[in-house]
């Protein structure tokens, strides 16, 4: 039984969603603000984003799994070792928690609590770069776990500072995350229409992922 109950495990992977978009959005209107130099912009985005995934995975990681992604909770209950019951709890609380952070930053930068995406992000490039982002993260989790799991805050914070530098799409990696950045029309936003292509490439990028980390990480048997 997990140590934390329902209530408070629900919370906790709002709040987190809460806080890791907030960080994304937030700092991509800082960088966007400070410069114009798109890269640079970019690189200021990606430090908040890594940088923030090392603090709440470490703190919220032993009340709720620190999931903070539909997918990644997904992928969890398809191990069995998220009860299937609680799945659909988990992925509300992280849209509603994702949409909140959304909000949250546009607020402490005085701009409309929240407001349609114009930025176009679509096209097969981006649909497989979102797949490869997906399976990257969820194989340095399963694996992470497996060898290394006081290692994992760190391993999510710097594959995911990685992913937005080598992935065409600057990897959103997150269902959740995804929704709350179609709501904003700054640096860090995706337009609605381009949404499902996303979350679909997420989703199969992320089952892909558990499939074959399951056979590569799965024990010998031992013949006595």
């Amino acid at each position: 039984m997990p140590a934390f109950d329902l209530q408070r495990r629900i919370f906790a992977e709002a709040l987190g969603t809460c806080l890791l978009v907030a960080t994304v959005v937030g700092s991509g209107i800082m960088a966007d603000t400070l410069t114009d130099d798109t890269a640079l912009a970019l690189l200021g985005n990606t430090l908040a984003t890594g940088a923030i995934l090392v603090v709440l995975i470490t703190i919220f990681a032993p009340i709720s799994g620190a999931h903070f992604n539909p997918a990644v909770s997904l992928v969890f209950a398809l191990k069995r070792e998220l009860p299937r019951r609680d799945l659909a709890l988990y992925i509300v609380a992280q849209c509603l928690g994702g949409i909140a952070g959304t909000i949250v930053a546009h607020l402490m930068f005085d701009l409309a609590p929240v407001e349609a995406s114009l930025r176009v992000r679509t096209g097969p490039a981006q649909w497989f770069s979102e797949g490869v982002a997906a399976f990257g993260l969820v194989a340095t989790i399963l694996a992470g776990i497996r060898f290394e799991r006081q290692g994992v805050p760190w391993l999510v914070g710097l594959y995911i500072t990685a992913a937005y530098w080598f992935t065409a799409s600057t990897s959103f990696a997150n269902p959740a995350v995804a929704l709350a950045r179609s709501l904003t029309n700054t640096f860090s936003g995706i337009r609605p229409l381009d949404l499902p292509g996303f979350v679909i490439a997420e989703i199969l990028g992320a089952v892909l992922a558990l499939s074959l980390m399951s056979w590569l990480l799965r024990q010998p048997s031992t013949n006595t």
